[in-house]
């Protein structure tokens, strides 16, 4: 029997363009460094690349979809249509001096399909989450205003993030060199409250911020021989503007009292800043595939600050390495790819001048769908930390879990009957 991949993809978007409208609303992320700017960062990639540390700028790949460079496009086979639908979880301990907390979350992690539009020319179409908001500060302390000494006890909530629908186009202008454009439409909302009581008042403060704007990049790759691809990425500098709405009201001896009802005003502008990225990606005989990529992100350029914080520069190292014994043999077993990585993230947030970087370790498996096809079940496991007990900082340890169905269908091909 023939899988319709049509279908089993159509049903998967309906179940995420569903639950989108939700899936910021329950919390992608519990990390107590979302309170930062417009939360943490994902590092959004697809299938394969998420076992192989988080690499694939210079991965040569024409039946999966490589949304880390957008001149790989250009490989898509004529015919072909390539699905990815993803879901993720993750369990997060974070640790302090005094407590410790652990916490799970879950969602959607991306939705995209690809397609070839013409000779040497193909696109694709994806939605991730962009940035995640998800924290719970109980016990911040601020002084009070006109007193010496004199502090209250505050509990801040954020939920929350943005979303990235993406647009890549990629040419091949030769047969060993590739070129790519992009297009993020970057969209979401922030809610943040805080509330404290100090003897018989209390005070609520609610802020919901609708951010929006738009990102353009660039990628290409280079055939240096025929197993070795090298490639980069471009990420141009951009301003995602906010608009914010605000609530305060008062409860003074069991009275409440509303200070502002919906207040509309502008915020500033976030800014997100150049990225530059270079990677490689050897496939040394049928067997193993070895990929690795750099990324810097020039958040100094920005200036921004908040708070204790600072943005500052950001270096992030991938390395991978796929294995499998023959891809098109006869045995299942011999079919299934195994897949390993490392990740180093030298963050980009700096706080009290201590920088929150992070290293993660990946694992993955390629499980073939069927014989004829070259679509998979991606399942990859991801374990790591970020941060340092110092000071205010928090360590924040991670295992997180991710699958993605990576189908490829064809269409336009006329049935041979014997």
């Amino acid at each position: 029997m023939r899988i319709n991949y049509t279908l089993l993809f159509t049903i998967g978007s309906l179940l995420f363009f569903t639950s989108s409208g939700q899936a910021q609303s329950e919390g992608l992320t519990s990390s107590p460094y979302s309170l930062y700017g417009i939360g943490v960062f994902n590092q959004n990639t697809i299938g394969v690349s998420s076992g192989l540390g988080h690499t694939g700028i210079g991965y040569k790949s024409a039946r999966e979809i490589n949304n880390l460079n957008p001149a790989n496009f250009a490989l898509i086979p004529q015919n072909s249509f390539l699905y990815d639908v993803g879901v993720s979880g993750q369990y997060n301990k974070y640790q302090n001096n005094a407590n410790e907390e652990s916490k799970k979350t879950g969602n959607f992690s991306n939705i995209a399909l690809a397609f070839r539009l013409m000779n040497n020319l193909g696109i694709g179409v994806s939605m991730s989450p962009y940035t995640d908001v998800g924290y719970s500060l109980i016990g911040v302390r601020k002084a009070i205003e006109n007193t010496e000494n004199e502090e209250f006890e505050s509990v801040l909530r954020g939920i929350g993030g943005l979303n990235d629908i993406k647009i890549n186009l990629g040419y091949g202008i030769t047969k060993k060199i590739r070129v790519g454009i992009s297009a993020s439409i970057l969209f979401g909302g922030i809610e943040k409250t805080e509330a404290f009581a100090v003897e018989t008042s209390s005070f609520l403060l609610d802020k919901k911020t609708n951010y929006s704007g738009v990102r353009f990049g660039g990628g290409l790759q280079y055939d240096i021989t025929k197993n070795i691809t090298a490639g980069a990425t471009l990420l141009l500098p951009t301003d995602v503007k906010g608009k914010l709405k605000r609530n305060i009201t008062k409860s003074i001896n069991g009275s409440n009292v509303i200070i502002e009802d919906d207040i509309t005003s502008t915020v500033e502008d976030f800014k997100l800043p150049l990225e530059i990225g270079f990677g490689i990606g050897a496939q040394l005989n049928k067997n193993f595939l070895i990929t690795a990529d750099y990324k810097r992100s020039s958040w100094d350029d920005t200036d921004q600050t908040e708070s204790i914080a600072r943005f500052s520069n950001q270096d992030i190292y991938g390395l991978g390495v796929q294995y499998i014994k023959d891809p098109l043999g006869f045995k299942y077993i011999d079919r299934i790819r195994l897949r390993a990585g490392v990740n180093h993230d030298s963050g980009y947030l700096s706080i009290n001048d201590t920088k929150v970087d992070g290293t993660a370790f990946t694992l993955g498996i390629g499980l073939p769908l069927s014989g004829k096809s070259h679509s998979l079940l991606n399942i990859s496991y991801s374990y790591g930390s970020k941060g340092q007990m110092n000071d205010v900082l928090i360590k924040e340890t991670f295992h997180s879990f991710k699958i993605n169905l990576s189908l490829e269908d064809f269409w336009f091909k006329k049935r041979v009957v014997f």
